[in-house]
């Protein structure tokens, strides 16, 4: 998905999002929000769905202000009137609407469809909602990071909307609305990442709205962005192992870790300078590897266990000088060719706002990991640029809904020990933990058809005993690509 290659590694980050929000249940005669609708063919997605948009306040102090139209895509289910209780599905981030994901309507829903409607929600700030962006220019590619960060900086300056109105506890309101404009009793969430949070503030601030939840990714409540080096130096240190394990991999690489040490250090002296072809016009394209570019696209390798798996060939490469592939696997983060992107400004007003305030000092030297040093540097001065209230933390109360937790053992960003947290304040939870998945599972082997079994049944105990055979990637240990 198309990002400023200054951020390489945001993509799907969770953060915080346990503001109150128990004042915010609108009376039982309040008029349901009003919505048009119409049939729409959308990216992704070979049939007619129904687009629906709905009025909501952007500011729900003053509900008679300006209105801002959230996007709904919906699914209907395909055997209409079984069940009347949807699927609202929350995507990641914070920056990613809920209609960029609309694959997982096959990859990982098509059973759940049998007899539910699917929600594709587009968060406000992103998407079709309002999409808070900076344009991305082929001209990044040799851009430096002194000149990216400028850009950026402007995009934040030329702004007008009120960043401030784009909290999660507004995304939460506004899920609330969707419910009852569409005219669902109770709903069950789906969130994949940042969507975990935003689904449990949701459940949290209107729990008789809430029939069930599956999280995939589980950001606990007290998950601090961009606090996440410790998380993402053990998915590298574990892939390492992983390569040392394996016969063929450390034969190939047997000095895998000295190389990508010395791959930092170099990146960090400012002597990697690259002459490559343009990936787009073929013509040389100049420019110096830095640390924000390098560290980034490792970090965001590492959350599919099968791009991970490349990992060892593209540092081995690297540190011979031959950097082409690994700058070609950096390029898929600005791939120009897809509409789908984060909606950056979305991002920070929600960081700086809810997870910044938080980064204090300690838990920076608590934290600190090379991995997550680049952003760990940039986002608190950019939030100066941002300039958005802090929201308070609220510690949070439980949830009584059945929750599904599902975690892979591989995730950089948001792996089990963070679901096992966030379970603590669930009455009723179950955790799965698959061995060799990474930031996302419910793509996975038999993952659809347990998403069926727990919303048709969510007080059941779920047999997840088939997760265990999602296999392992291979790696690769050459040009051709992976091992067979």
């Amino acid at each position: 998905m198309k990002r400023f290659k200054i951020l390489p590694a945001i993509l799907f980050l969770p953060l915080l999002a346990t503001t109150s929000l128990a004042s915010a249940q609108p009376a039982a005669s309040t008029p349901a929000p009003s919505k048009t609708e119409r049939s729409c063919h959308l990216p992704g997605v070979v049939e007619a769905l129904r687009c629906v948009s709905v009025d909501v306040p952007l500011d729900y102090a003053k509900p008679q202000g300006a209105p801002l139209k959230l996007h709904v895509t919906v699914a209907p289910a395909y055997r209409q009137g079984t069940r009347s209780d949807p699927l609202f599905v929350l995507a990641g981030g914070p920056g990613q609407a809920g209609s960029d994901v609309l694959p997982l309507l096959k990859l990982a829903f098509d059973r759940v469809r049998a007899t539910r409607d699917i929600v594709f929600i587009d968060q406000r700030g992103t998407g079709r909602s309002g999409k808070l962006d900076c344009e991305s220019k082929p001209e990044h590619e040799r851009m430096t990071d002194d000149e990216l960060m400028a850009e950026l900086r402007a995009c934040i300056a030329n702004n007008k909307q009120p960043l401030a109105a784009y909290t999660t506890a507004n995304a939460a309101r506004d899920l609330e609305q969707v419910r009852r404009a569409l005219g669902y009793r109770q709903v069950n969430l789906w969130g994949g990442s940042y969507g975990t949070r935003l689904g449990q503030a949701y459940a949290r601030a209107y729990p008789d709205s809430v029939r069930s939840l599956v999280l995939d990714g589980v950001a606990a409540p007290d998950q601090v962005i961009p606090a996440g080096g410790r998380d993402g130096q053990a998915a590298l240190d574990g892939l390492f192992d992983a390569c040392t394990k394996d016969a063929a991999c450390n034969k190939a690489y047997p000095k895998l870790r000295a190389e990508f040490d010395a791959l930092v250090q170099k990146v960090e002296a400012g002597d990697v300078h690259l002459s490559l072809p343009n990936p787009r016009t073929a013509e040389p394209t100049e420019f110096t590897m830095s640390s924000q570019r390098f560290l980034g696209t490792v970090h965001n390798i590492l959350y599919a266990p099968a791009d991970a798996r490349r990992l060892p060939f593209l540092i081995h490469s690297a540190s011979r000088g031959r950097w082409e592939p690994f700058v070609a696997r950096q390029n898929l983060a600005g791939d120009f060719g897809n509409d789908a992107s984060m909606s950056m400004l979305l991002h920070f007003a929600v960081v700086c706002a809810e997870d910044v305030p938080r980064f204090t000092p300690e838990l920076m030297k608590s934290d600190a990991a090379v991995l997550a040093r680049p952003l760990a540097e940039m986002i608190p001065k950019l939030c100066q640029d941002i300039r958005v209230p802090a929201v308070p933390y609220v510690a949070p109360s439980r949830i009584e809904a059945p929750t599904l937790l599902l975690s892979g053992a591989l995730d950089p960003v948001t792996p089990p020990h963070r679901a096992a947290t966030a379970a603590k304040s669930m009455a009723h939870a179950q955790h799965v933990v698959v061995a060799n998945a990474g930031h996302g599972v419910s793509q996975l082997g038999c993952a659809p058809r347990l998403l069926r079994a727990f919303l048709d049944r969510p007080q059941d105990k779920l047999d997840a005993a088939c997760m265990a055979e999602v296999p392992a990637p291979t790696f690769q240990l050459g040009s051709a690509g992976p091992q067979p």
